[in-house]
């Protein structure tokens, strides 16, 4: 395949887009490299689902409090006016949508918004967890995700084969090739690498991919 990007970069590209003082849950795993990449003079207000609200950057290794840590089980740090709270009032939150922004990773996505993150199989996340909240209670729904499988299968569908962690909630895909909007009912093709023609990428992606402007170069930094 063409070349692509890394988990980093596609991490990068994401938080591009999210506002200066929004409020922000990261899924567990590689959407939590997001953080890292806040642009200069945005900061936002990141939340874990156990209950924490305005944690920083993970510590630095031998500087951990594991009384501190994610949903994901990591060490965080906290930034002035973070706030600690039950899991169940975190939940209040995520259900009374008060979340700005939901980014989670993704086995597949459909033509449609619907996501799958989670599987039954033997090497799958044994249940959804948080994310189906998650996923019908934040404003905006993203996922980052490689284009293709690890055998090079499309991971962005006509529709969904594993079970549904959200009917209809993804709205943008950023993918290690191209970000795409889902807009009624569509794929469209927003930016794509440089290097990759729009048949090639199409080939690659298990529905029809939509043009309905100019498509920009994806361009992102090494990070």
């Amino acid at each position: 395949m063409t070349d692509k990007l890394s988990n980093a970069q596609i991490a990068w590209r994401a938080a591009q887009d999210i506002a200066d003082g929004a409020y922000v849950n990261l899924g567990i795993g590689f959407p939590e490299m997001v953080a890292k990449f806040q642009p200069p003079g945005r900061e936002a207000v990141f939340h874990t689902e156990n209950g924490v609200l305005g944690f920083g950057e993970a510590p630095k290794p031998g500087e951990e409090d594991w009384d501190l840590i994610n949903a994901g089980k990591k060490a965080i740090t906290l930034k002035p006016g973070s706030a600690f709270f039950h899991h169940a009032d975190s939940f209040a939150m995520v259900r009374g949508g008060h979340l700005d922004v939901a980014i989670l990773g993704a086995y597949q996505v459909a033509q449609n918004g619907d996501l799958a993150n989670w599987s039954t199989g033997p090497k799958g996340v044994p249940a959804v967890g948080g994310a189906m909240d998650l996923v019908h209670g934040a404003r905006r729904v993203a996922v980052i995700t490689d284009h293709v499988t690890k055998d090079g299968k499309p991971k962005l569908l006509e529709a969904c084969t594993l079970p549904l962690t959200g009917v209809g909630c993804v709205t943008r895909v950023y993918t290690s090739l191209a970000v795409i909007d889902i807009e009624g009912g569509k794929f469209v093709l927003r930016e794509k690498l440089p290097s990759i023609s729009f048949d090639e990428l199409q080939a690659l992606t298990g529905a029809t991919l939509h043009l309905d402007g100019p498509v920009a170069d994806l361009i992102v930094p090494e990070v």
